[in-house]
């Protein structure tokens, strides 16, 4: 069935944006503009409106989307209920996850999963919270993942795991036999921090303001814009840091760093599984909903 088109047209109406459906859909912005153009041949009219500055649809075009919505959602629903009355479970997935989850998490879910459903082939797109969202909102992907507070919007909102953001130091740390450290501690060494606008970055920043300490308190020596960077900079000696229990949990166990909680109060988040309201699961997404919803991820982090 060919309802590439479709998908195209609807993600330039949910974007108001041609460069920004191209990122989302990964194909060039050319291409993107040939798909529009080939629909506006179909139907002999204007689809969309591009005389300002942001993109929008014409009357013609909210006919033709409100009908493309139903179209891929019928699409959806006959491919769901064919798999389930032959019992094929095949297909693919698309997966959209923000980074501590997709880099650190996933590929050993994900690895799972294909061992004992090998038809079914899965697509995972790393990003930010708010793309996550967007990729949720327009369609492009099934299921997401994310840390931290999720605004619901359109979306469903479930709590997978929880994470622990923990203290890490090089394993030649005077604190490198400690379980847990003082929050007033932290002050006292010389810190790594993320990027500004980090997520991981604002949680720890509201953290520490809850305790009375702001990064002005801290001595920052050095600010990275990844977590593998801040995991090297660390065994290198430079300072310590925080960063997810997950993130860290192979250079735990090989040795080469340690992982140490705050002693006054743990500091937790939780790992949240998004999909939209009015999406119709196909038989593949169902399958992996129920996998992840008796994965034992705590094997993982052993």
């Amino acid at each position: 069935m060919d309802d590439h088109k479709l998908k195209v047209f609807c993600t330039v109406a949910e974007t108001k944006s041609f460069s920004k459906a191209s990122e989302i859909i990964h194909l060039t912005q050319p291409a993107v503009s040939l798909q529009i153009q080939a629909l506006e041949e179909i139907y002999e009219t204007k689809l969309f409106d591009r005389s300002s500055n942001t993109v929008t649809l014409t009357h013609q075009g909210e006919i033709l989307y409100k009908y493309a919505k139903d179209i891929l959602a019928l699409y959806a629903a006959a491919d769901k209920d064919i798999g389930e009355l032959t019992g094929l479970v095949k297909g693919s997935i698309s997966v959209g996850a923000s980074s501590t989850i997709g880099n650190h998490l996933l590929p050993s879910v994900l690895a799972d999963f294909r061992g004992t459903h090998p038809k079914i082939k899965i697509h995972l797109f790393v990003g930010n919270t708010k793309r996550i969202i967007e990729l949720l909102n327009t369609g492009n992907i099934d299921i997401g993942f994310v840390e931290g507070d999720v605004t619901r919007q359109k979306l469903v909102v479930e709590k997978l795991i929880q994470d622990e953001l923990v203290v890490i130091v090089p394993a030649s740390h005077p604190w490198a036999k400690k379980k847990e450290v003082s929050i007033y501690d932290l002050t006292k060494e010389p810190f790594i921090l993320r990027e500004e606008g980090s997520g991981t970055r604002q949680i720890i920043e509201k953290y520490l303001n809850k305790h009375g300490i702001s990064t002005q308190d801290m001595k920052v020596s050095m600010m990275l814009g990844s977590t593998e960077a801040i995991k090297e900079a660390v065994e290198s000696g430079i300072g310590i840091s925080m960063l997810s229990r997950w993130a860290a949990r192979k250079e735990s166990k090989y040795g080469s760093l340690k992982l140490i909680s705050i002693k006054e109060e743990r500091l937790y988040r939780d790992f949240s599984l998004l999909f939209h309201k009015n999406s119709i699961a196909s038989h593949a997404v169902d399958e992996f909903l129920t996998y992840l919803k008796s994965y034992p991820f705590e094997k993982l982090i052993e």
